[in-house]
């Protein structure tokens, strides 16, 4: 998988989180944590299938998040790539290429599981929902992208009996990509610079300044 192709994930998996109760309806939690949450920080796994069930990336790294916004997820293997949301732009950080990637926030969400970071109350209506039957210890809500141009066919988003514990994305392309989220601090006090990012010197910048 090319590295365009897994920078697009990082911008689309810079997604929901939540810990809510467990008796509330799946999609109940996922309205309490854009109307509670406003800070979080948790580590996660990533790993990414194709369509014949070969994994082809895995990845692991932090995120973290404060509303309205702004976002960090940082990946440290299988090479170092940065996403940050200041509220305003989303900057996208490859080391090895040392290239930037910069858009506008509204036009780099969209259709995406980075929507629901806005935390916006109209973020239901760019997406389709269902509840899906209890599977592996988890209740799943589906998410289908209403936009013609989203970046993926279908999100799934499974609740442990806590928090928000995986989130599962797959494209028109039939490949799914596989977070899981590991041990989560909610509202946490955050380091001010987090959400930050100047771009190194001699770092090629594309997009959006």
């Amino acid at each position: 998988m090319s590295r365009l192709s897994f920078v697009a994930r990082i911008l689309g998996l810079a997604a929901a989180l939540s810990a809510l109760s467990l008796h509330a309806a799946t999609l109940d939690r996922l309205r309490a944590f854009v109307r509670d949450t406003q800070t979080a920080r948790t580590p996660f796994t990533q790993t990414v299938t194709d369509r014949n069930g070969r994994v082809v990336q895995k990845a692991n790294g932090e995120f973290m998040l404060a509303r309205p916004g702004r976002f960090r997820w940082l990946v440290d293997k299988p090479y170092r790539q940065l996403v940050v949301g200041d509220g305003e732009r989303v900057w996208i950080y490859d080391e090895d290429l040392k290239q930037v990637v910069v858009r506008r926030l509204g036009d780099a969400l969209g259709s995406t599981p980075a929507a629901l970071l806005a935390g916006r109350e109209d973020v239901e209506k760019a997406f389709s929902w269902k509840e899906l039957p209890s599977s592996g210890g988890l209740d799943w809500l589906a998410a289908t992208p209403l936009a013609r141009d989203a970046a993926f066919a279908e999100i799934r988003l499974g609740f442990d009996e806590r928090t928000l514990a995986a989130l599962e994305l797959t494209d028109g392309f039939g490949q799914k990509t596989v977070v899981r989220f590991g041990e989560m601090a909610r509202n946490p006090q955050l380091p001010p610079d987090a959400f930050r990012f100047t771009p190194p010197p001699g770092a090629d910048i594309i997009g959006d300044k």
